[in-house]
């Protein structure tokens, strides 16, 4: 018996052995020009390709907006993107890399700048426990290792902290067509926390398994982790679908509520010609996102048992971008619109409003004045924005962005701000004030992106 058990290990490894060292057809979607797309790198090289054990990456994201609310304590409420009003801010400084070595492989991101606060807030899974899992992973946007096996057009599987496709909008500023993004992205993951399976079986196909810890968390909120998969298909140089979808239990405290989400995206080149000196190429994404949360109190799409409310997500987001003069500038227009009954994906008002976990009710929130995420709690809200970018070489991009927002209860930020009556954290509360939340806003975003 123990002979059989020996020979089937020494096959089992032979076998493995031979995969990874077989010889691959090709490397993914080679040959096929991603530089237009939005939510991808538009370079179509790097500085240091040659390299041969190790490829950096530097990103830097500076920006400044004005709101037209004028806010007193200059805070930015319901974005990823922006902390600050009226102030220069060094949103995002990222450098790390992707290491490779035979078939092994990792890549690392740091993150430093304000997303390094705005975007851990969101995740509640760290209240779970101890060791203050939003302080130690603060400061890293990726950070994973895996194995390449040389199979088809390559298998790669990795474990760590790697970036979501959800909502189509990069994490990375440099590789979207706008800035704040809209509602579907802003409201759905930026990054993964598990295990994902990178399967190429043809050049132009992609199938990307993943088992999480859960939506955008760096814990798990239940004992069941989320799975969801990518699949991504790019047929021609002009054309890209992509669909991405996801199940799990991500209420703290809740088990019995279930989570499930599809996100969907086209995008289409519909004009190429790179040596033009007036209108170089042009092209439009479209993206559209539904799913639910059930049990546990609440009733997904049904609407009909008053005891249990409807809570549920739909939106949908479309761009369309113009590049001129052989690329160097570039107008995007667009915008989109979410529903989502319940609250349970929109980012919530920040100062004195912001809400902590309520172990007495994990799906509510509190502090001084709360921002309610209650089951029946009705949130609709749509954008739309116009950009001009220049880009004189494919690292830096100078954007002016004009911006304008809406949602049907008073969630951003007024004239008297959302932290004190003087705008200052510091400042002991009036019994009278409370923060001033309207329906609506406008502001105009001045950007720099660098990228080597």
């Amino acid at each position: 018996m123990k002979k059989k058990i020996t020979c089937f290990i020494i096959l089992f490894v032979t076998f493995q052995t031979s995969i990874a060292y077989s010889q691959q057809k090709g490397e993914p979607f080679e040959g096929i020009d991603l530089t237009w797309q939005n939510g991808s790198d538009r370079r179509d090289s790097s500085v240091f390709e040659k390299l041969k054990y190790f490829i950096p990456s530097i990103l830097m994201d500076v920006n400044y907006t004005y709101s037209f609310n004028n806010p007193i304590d200059n805070t930015v409420v319901g974005s990823t993107a922006l902390a600050r009003n009226n102030e220069v801010q060094l949103s995002a400084l990222h450098f790390g890399g992707d290491l490779n070595y035979q078939n092994a492989r990792a890549r690392f991101m740091t993150q430093f700048g304000t997303r390094s606060v705005i975007v851990p807030r969101n995740d509640y899974s760290p209240y779970r426990g101890q060791y203050q899992l939003a302080n130690v992973y603060r400061f890293l946007s990726e950070g994973y290792v895996g194995y390449h096996i040389n199979k088809w057009y390559g298998i790669n599987i990795d474990a760590g902290m790697f970036m979501s496709y959800i909502g189509l909008n990069s994490y990375y500023q440099p590789e979207n067509w706008e800035y704040q993004a809209s509602f579907t992205s802003d409201n759905t993951p930026w990054f993964f926390n598990g295990i994902r399976i990178q399967i190429y079986p043809t050049k132009h196909l992609k199938i990307e398994p993943w088992i999480i810890n859960g939506w955008q968390s760096y814990g798990k909120f239940n004992t069941m982790p989320g799975v969801g998969a990518n699949v991504t298909w790019i047929p021609s140089n002009n054309f890209k679908f992509l669909t991405n979808n996801y199940f799990g239990t991500d209420a703290a405290g809740i088990p019995e509520r279930k989570r499930f989400h599809s996100d969907n995206s086209i995008l289409l080149r519909y004009l190429n010609r790179p040596e033009s000196k007036s209108v170089s190429k042009a092209a439009f994404s479209i993206t559209a996102d539904i799913g639910c949360e059930y049990g546990g109190g609440v009733n997904g799409f049904n609407a009909s048992d008053a005891t249990k409310p409807a809570q549920y997500f739909a939106s949908f987001m479309i761009y369309n971008r113009v590049w001129f003069l052989k690329n160097r500038f570039a107008w995007t227009i667009g915008g989109g619109m979410m529903t989502n009954p319940g609250r349970y994906l929109v980012l919530y008002p920040t100062g004195q409003a912001s809400p902590l976990p309520n172990p007495n009710n994990p799906t509510g929130t509190e502090g001084n004045f709360p921002f309610s995420a209650n089951p029946g709690d009705k949130f609709f809200g749509w954008d739309c924005s116009a950009n001009l970018d220049f880009m004189p070489n494919q690292s830096i991009t100078a954007r002016l962005e004009f911006v304008h927002r809406e949602s049907s209860v008073p969630y951003f930020a007024g004239q008297g701000g959302v932290t004190s009556q003087t705008g200052y954290s510091t400042s002991a509360l009036d019994p009278k004030w409370r923060p001033d939340l309207v329906k609506s806003e406008n502001r105009i975003i001045l950007v720099l992106l660098f990228r080597i």
